[in-house]
């Protein structure tokens, strides 16, 4: 492996574990403290959780772009390699680089406030979803499905019209506050119905540590199979939306001078 792709491999590890930080920092906040039974959110609420998710993957942005091009999504890098000429060759190891380091950022965070994780729910049954998305529906664990679409299609449509030379590109500083803005609307507006992973390697890099850490709820191997909404449906939605962006608007953009 040479010296530039480990670079950068680093830099989308560190990135995603960034996200995963303040992403899953901000549930354990909001859901491990306060007055509140186990799952339910206190301390500032769903508000905190959006405002902590959007912001986490603003600073990741800040941290990653300028090696790596700040991925730290699957959905992200699949789409690029697919309409932007982004090497197929680093796909996987860009794929595997982001779920390593969600699944260390979500290790960290779970040390960090493990006493308040062994009172609030020492048999580990219902505080999953700090780490890693669940249906607001368990009985319809595909409801979520066209949601994930939905949200990683915005998500990438809006990445492109941010990063697009061709259009009104802002200075290159403020190119992750929108991105993280854009987090924000979608978490929202369709935050709810499956927690709007809206990155595979966001939502399996975690599953895969709290399924090793022993907690019970953890849609990976306890049957559920709640894992495949937010694995599968992100990689559609964001060649959905760099699709539509392609072919609906950047194809009417005159050239950059």
């Amino acid at each position: 492996m040479n010296q530039r792709l480990m670079a950068e491999l680093t830099a989308e590890t560190l990135g995603t574990f960034v996200i995963l930080m303040f992403g899953s920092g901000v549930c354990a906040m909001v859901q491990l403290f306060g007055h509140g039974t186990p799952g339910e959110m206190v301390n500032g609420g769903y508000t905190n959780i959006t405002l902590g998710w959007g912001l986490g993957v603003a600073l990741a942005v800040y941290l990653s772009a300028r090696i790596s091009g700040g991925h730290l999504n699957p959905a992200v890098t699949l789409s690029l390699a697919v309409f932007k000429g982004f090497p197929w060759s680093k796909v996987l190891p860009y794929c595997a680089a982001q779920t390593l380091g969600a699944f260390l950022g979500a290790a960290l965070v779970y040390l960090n406030y493990r006493p308040a994780f062994m009172r609030v729910d020492p048999d580990l049954t219902q505080t999953g979803g700090i780490f890693t998305t669940f249906p607001a529906f368990p009985d319809y664990p595909m409801a979520g499905f066209l949601d994930q679409v939905i949200g990683t299609a915005l998500l990438m449509l809006q990445v492109c019209a941010i990063t697009d030379e061709d259009n009104l590109r802002p200075p290159a500083w403020l190119a992750p506050i929108l991105v993280g803005l854009t987090v924000i609307a979608i978490g929202i507006s369709f935050g709810a119905l499956h927690g709007y992973a809206i990155n595979p390697a966001r939502d399996l890099g975690p599953r895969l540590f709290i399924t090793l850490a022993g907690f019970r709820n953890n849609g990976l191997t306890d049957g559920t199979f709640q894992f495949v909404v937010p694995l599968i449906a992100p990689l559609i939605g964001g060649l959905a939306g760099t699709a539509a962006w392609e072919f609906l608007i950047r194809r009417y953009l005159p050239e950059a001078d």
